[in-house]
């Protein structure tokens, strides 16, 4: 810029010889100075605007040519616009064309160049335009990089935002999981080393239900995990659905846990399907590990578009975390609450406890419309 300003002056200057006073070394100092300034423009926008601005106006006070030097105030303007300091900006530069006025229609008799007239006014407007057009082009810039920024901001936030529904996801999948088969895996456990001396078959039947659950339970964590490897591949296994409602019984059965299904399910959507699973094992798992009762209901019913799934047990509670930890419960809920549906979870007044889900039939699978990764 100082480059540029510096020989733009000096063609400027031949151009108006005779109309403006000669460049001499104070000329150039100030030139310098309004370029130098700059180097300061985002650690002090305020000060070099007004100092650029004080340069250039003493430069055309003392009557040495126009030219590029006007380019030094535009600069500093722009930078003090984007940087917030508008009105400090327009101060500057209202100051400059103020100056402009004083000198040209007033002081010009007592200043250099000698024998020079007053400005027209139809210069004046070009000077007060430019200084509006660069005024101007500096605003429409800051609300341009403000609005870049707020969608950066709001890029980043959506990202921030599907990673933790994605963690979520992953979690609470994981969690229904792992908690419903290591509470298989625990009470086998228990029954086969109570009967490993008396009743060894029984207790081979007991082992062999620990290898079958471990090794659903390796598959399934497996699936969760080639998931998150790879975003968007197609999973190995299909996601369970209420069609698996059976092989909860049997697992549940095998638990020592006696459950009675009222109602056949209906057709559902992927995501409702898994979810009202989901919902499902969670409760009788929450009814093995925190209930005295070794009897469950699971009652299903479709109304309109609605599926009312109700799991009941007898209690009593045999832990603090009567109907289930709080991870599951929440977990059962944002299930719900994903699909458009609601969760009731709470005591009976006989002191059982009941896990009321109502979910919609045909809710969107995800977000968009689409199937999501769990569902596919």
């Amino acid at each position: 810029m100082t480059v540029f300003v510096l020989v733009g002056s000096n063609v400027a200057a031949h151009g108006q010889q005779g109309e403006r006073a000669e460049l001499d070394p104070f000329a150039r100092v100030l030139l310098v100075v309004a370029c130098g300034a700059l180097l300061w423009r985002k650690r002090h926008p305020v000060a070099v605007v007004f100092g650029t601005a004080a340069a250039v106006m003493v430069y055309l006070g003392a009557g040495y040519p126009y030219g590029p030097v006007l380019f030094t105030v535009a600069l500093a303007c722009f930078s003090a616009i984007v940087a917030g300091h508008r009105r400090a900006a327009w101060a500057a530069m209202g100051m400059l064309w103020a100056g402009h006025v004083l000198v040209a229609h007033w002081l010009f008799r007592w200043l250099p160049p000698p024998g020079d007239s007053a400005v027209s006014w139809g210069e004046e407007i070009v000077v007060a335009t430019w200084v509006v057009a660069v005024a101007a082009v500096s605003e429409l810039f800051r609300v341009r990089r403000e609005q870049w920024a707020r969608e950066r901001a709001e890029r980043v936030e959506a990202a921030r935002r599907r990673a933790d529904e994605e963690r979520l996801r992953i979690a609470r999948e994981l969690h229904d999981v792992i908690a419903h088969s290591i509470s298989v895996i625990n009470v086998q456990a228990g029954v086969g080393l109570t009967l490993l001396d008396t009743d060894p078959e029984q207790a081979r039947s007991a082992l062999t239900t620990i290898k079958d659950q471990s090794k659903e339970a390796l598959g399934e964590v497996r699936q969760v995990l080639d998931t998150l490897r790879a975003p968007g591949a197609a999973p190995r296994a299909p996601a369970p659905g209420l069609d698996r409602l059976p092989e909860l019984v049997e697992q549940a059965a095998s638990a020592g846990l006696t459950v009675d299904v009222e109602g056949k399910p209906p057709r559902l959507a992927p995501g409702a399907d898994l979810a009202a699973f989901r919902i499902v094992q969670e409760a009788l798992t929450n009814v093995v590990r925190h209930s005295g009762s070794r009897h469950a209901r699971v009652h299903l019913t479709h109304e309109g578009d609605l599926l009312r799934l109700r799991v009941d047990d007898d209690g009593p509670a045999t832990g603090a975390d009567a109907g289930g930890s709080g991870n599951g419960l929440a977990g059962m809920r944002e299930r719900a609450a994903a699909l458009g549906g609601t969760i009731e979870a709470g005591t009976r007044p006989d002191g059982g406890f009941r896990v009321l889900a109502v979910l919609p039939l045909a809710a969107s699978d995800g977000p968009s419309g689409r199937p999501t990764q769990e569902d596919r």
